[in-house]
């Protein structure tokens, strides 16, 4: 059947102007839950650089929010569930993605590709056991360590608790998506004669105001949860707040569960790692922001939504990106004598070296495919993604059945574009020290990606425009 005459089909069952056909309607086991996971103890907060202190209160709880699809595997070929967990943090790394795993395949039987892990990105959440003096520029004393070392360990538990207890809670629901836009993302790279000169409001810089929302109902019509992704950094608040804090993504599910009685409400950030929020600076401004997403997530609930099939195509591929000339030694020799997180990073590579390491040459990178039927597919990419790579995958892919997704797996570094590798400045350059890889992208790491998402996508994403 033509898929634009099928989908007008489905759009009139589900308003109740024609019976319900088999296809596309069907129900799925779907279930969520939410595990909270605030540290009742000071903890140093990731995110900026300037704080030197443990946080010192809670402005609001962090959580980590799962979302399970799909019946368990009960023969040999089955694909089992699809779990997808978003946790309140700056950042998911390798290690709490391939732990997570490791526990859910034992325990639940969920494969690999068939689990997402995402960060709301809030710079307001404990930071993570990894690459911890270069982030904060010193050495971390061993008592805060200690602290930081038990938050990782309970957010580890709380990604298992929540995906266990959304996998126990599953029920039969219809699944159904919708795109709307909200506006306070701004693109913050200013620039001068073309290149990067710091920080600021950029009018006239790439931004994807689009706002995908997905819809979990019972067969009832009852909302039960709603996912819902937009391209903005968490930063309302800057270094200067040193208080555990969700930010706008998690006023907005506290607004959007407010608003919708009974649902459950996640967040996920798409390619916004070049967009802060405007205006920014206090509570205030986060809870706004988060109520704009809310306002703008019950609209669309109301609205005529698209219904999805009830089936899940999972991928997934690990590629490796790769970076351009390394640092020669005297480089590193002229470097460790500066301070602050430059100096160690420098110092911590000519220990490699004089080990007989070799510094790296690629970073690894994880993309990953959800595919609903041919109306909607879900890409999920690691990392600190700038805006270019969703507008990019809009353009050569149709851009009213895609969602991007960024922040998923592993956060290895920010993701730059040709745009942002050519303009320069924090994202292409500086922030490489704080992730720990001894130079910048190559170009062609742009290509690498957009490619791989092709080829993870079914020929029915093919798109109307050639890469």
């Amino acid at each position: 059947m033509n898929r634009m005459v099928r989908r007008w089909i489905l759009g009139l069952a589900a308003v109740g102007l024609c019976p319900a056909v088999s296809w596309g309607v069907d129900t799925l086991p779907v279930g969520v839950a939410v595990v909270d996971v605030t540290p009742m103890y000071p903890v140093r907060l990731m995110g900026y650089g300037n704080r030197k202190t443990e946080s010192d209160g809670i402005a609001s709880r962090l959580k980590v929010r799962a979302l399970a699809l799909g019946e368990d595997a009960r023969e040999e070929g089955d694909l089992g569930p699809a779990v997808l967990v978003v946790v309140d943090n700056c950042h998911v790394a390798t290690f709490l993605t391939d732990e997570v795993a490791e526990r859910l395949k034992k325990k639940a039987g969920v494969r690999g590709e068939r689990l997402v892990t995402c960060a709301t990105h809030t710079h307001c959440a404990p930071a993570l056991t990894s690459g911890l003096d270069f982030i904060f520029g010193a050495p971390i004393p061993a008592d805060q360590r200690e602290r930081i070392e038990r938050s990782t360990r309970e957010l580890i538990d709380g990604m298992e608790r929540a995906a266990l207890e959304a996998l126990a809670a599953r029920a039969p629901a219809k699944l159904a998506w919708a795109q709307g836009s909200v506006d306070f993302a701004a693109n913050r790279r200013a620039l001068k004669r073309g290149k990067w000169v710091g920080f600021g409001v950029n009018p006239n810089g790439p931004v994807d105001h689009s706002l995908p929302v997905l819809r979990v109902t019972d067969p009832e019509g009852k909302v039960r949860a709603v996912l819902v992704n937009y391209a903005c950094h968490c930063t309302t608040l800057g270094g200067e707040f040193n208080q555990i804090c969700a930010e706008w993504a998690g006023f907005a599910c506290d607004e959007i569960e407010r608003l919708v009685p009974g649902a459950t409400a996640l967040v996920v950030i798409g390619c916004g790692a070049d967009a802060n929020p405007e205006p920014r600076g206090t509570l205030d401004d986060a809870r706004n922001h988060g109520a704009a997403i809310a306002r703008e997530a019950v609209r669309l609930l109301a609205s005529r939504m698209t219904p999805l099939p009830a089936s899940l195509q999972a991928k997934f591929q690990q590629i490796e990106l790769p970076l351009t000339a390394r640092p020669d030694r005297e480089t590193l020799v002229r470097k460790a004598t500066l301070s602050g997180a430059e100096g160690m990073f420098a110092r911590s590579l000519l220990e490699r070296l004089d080990r007989g390491e070799t510094l790296p040459a690629t970073v690894p990178y994880p993309i990953q495919t959800w595919c609903f039927g041919d109306e909607l597919a879900m890409v999920f990419l690691g990392g600190e993604v700038v805006v270019d790579y969703a507008l990019r995958l809009k353009w050569e892919i149709d851009a009213n059945r895609l969602w991007v997704t960024a922040y998923s797996n592993d956060v290895p570094c920010y993701i730059p574009s040709r745009r942002v590798l050519s303009e320069g400045g924090y994202e292409a350059d500086f922030s490489m020290i704080f992730y720990g890889w001894p130079g910048r992208l190559a170009p062609e790491a742009e290509d690498l990606i957009i490619e791989t998402v092709h080829q993870l996508l079914p020929e029915s994403f093919a798109g109307p425009r050639k890469p």
